[in-house]
Order: structure tokens, then sequence, then C-alpha cells
């Protein structure tokens, strides 16, 4: 398939999991993909992964200037943006009392703060026909313990997906959601958890799945593409959960 073809595809958090399976994706689909990431070296080995069509550029969606910075760079090497996936996003677990107000900035910053105006400052770059995936997670429909930040910065996500769905409507601009559920990822590993833990914890959680299993990266991004391609011309302010059917029963 060329969904993609001359199209020019940013994916935000793209160095790693769900956003270098997208951006691996939509390179094969014919698009131009920009990738960033906070590190250099996990961009380069991203960047080798998709191929030729594919450029990387270092930011941390944490910081505005950092995304200026970014939309900056955009202009000046394609002079447009069709597709935005802001995928960009941390993880962070704890019961309430071991918040700190440091904890909440970091998350906030990044699953909210920085995605919200790396929509904006993309916003200049878009004309009509132009798709938004914003990444949220099904944890913004659930509760779950020792996940309250998180969470809330992802219903956030999802809030955001209605609202701004119903504002950019009117420039023919649609914007969705999707919202994984347990996906394989090198995320446990960056939190710190050795690999034996990490498969413990990841049987423990299959056992509450109704498919009782893990999803894979790539099963999200092909709900990313097809979120952001003219096959949802008529879906926008949507939420897609790639969950397993977690957040269902």
């Amino acid at each position: 398939m060329s969904r993609f073809d001359g199209k020019i595809v940013l994916v935000t958090g793209g160095n790693g999991g769900i956003g270098a399976a997208a951006a691996r994706a939509f390179a094969r689909e014919g698009a131009e993909v920009i990738v960033s990431g906070r590190n250099r070296q996990t961009l380069d080995e991203a960047v080798a992964s998709i191929g030729s069509k594919a450029v990387g550029i270092v930011a941390d969606v944490g910081k505005l200037a950092d995304i200026e910075s970014l939309m900056a760079s955009i202009k000046a090497r394609s002079g447009r943006l069709d597709v935005l996936f802001a995928n960009a996003g941390i993880t962070r677990f704890g019961p309430i009392g071991s918040v700190t107000e440091a904890d909440w900035d970091t998350v906030m910053n990044a699953n909210l703060k920085g995605l919200y105006f790396t929509v904006q400052q993309a916003l200049p770059l878009m004309g009509k026909g132009g798709a938004i995936v914003l990444n949220a997670s099904v944890a913004a429909s659930i509760g779950a313990p020792d996940s309250s930040v998180y969470s809330a910065s992802k219903a956030a996500v999802r809030s955001l997906g209605r609202s701004l769905g119903a504002e950019l409507v009117g420039r023919d601009i649609r914007v969705n959601v999707v919202s994984p559920g347990p996906i394989h990822t090198p995320i446990f590993a960056a939190m710190g958890m050795k690999p034996p833990e990490i498969s413990q914890l990841k049987e423990n959680w299959a056992t509450g799945i109704p498919m009782k299993r893990f999803g894979h990266a790539d099963e999200v991004a092909r709900a990313v593409l097809f979120l952001a391609s003219s096959e949802a011309s008529y879906v926008t302010g949507a939420n897609l959960t790639i969950d397993g059917g977690l957040g269902n029963f």
C-alpha cells in the first residue's frame, strides 16, 4: 500500500517502541518521516531502521523551546506537515503518598503540556486534509492503583482529542486518539526493571486481559496509520483502543 506517498509525517517520541513502529509503517507506505526524541543515539538507530526517507531531530517535548525549534526545522526542510503522530510521553508509577511535585510536573510536562504545544506549534504547517493522532492510553478510562498521575495525564489527552477535533474540523484537519493497553515496548527496561521482573509483571498483567497477552507495537501502528489515512476521512474526535479488550469488559 502507498497511502502516504508524498506526505510529510512527524512522529514525536519516534526513537523507540510504538513511535518507531509507526514511523517505519509510515515510511513503508511512502511517507517522508521526521522522528523526534530526546536521545541522539536511539534516534539515530531508529532512523537507520526506518530507511532513507527518515530524518531524526533531537527534541524534548517537555521544553517549549525544543518544540519551536523542531517545527522551525521541519518548515525549513519540508515547508509543511501533513500528519502528526503526537506520541512522545513518559510513564511513572507509584502510590499517591510517594508522588512529589517534581514527579507531577515531569509527567504532565511530557504527556500533556508537551503534547498540547506540539499540536499548537504544528498547526501553522498543516493545511486542509491534515491529520493528527494523539497517543493516550487505556489507563485514561480504567482505574488502576499506583497510576494516578500517569492516568490523569492520559485522560487529559483523550479530552484534547475531542475538543481539538471539534475546534479544527472547520479547517479540514482531523484529530483522533489511540489508546493502547499493555504493549511490548522497552519502557519497562527504561524504568530500571530487570528481565525476570519484566517477565513476571507481564505474566501477571496478561491474566487480566481478555485476550490473555500483551499487544505489539506494530498492532498500535496499524491503528495510527488508519486514523491518519484517507480511509478514516469521516472520523474525527474518535478514540480507538488497542488493548486486547482490557477496557471494554
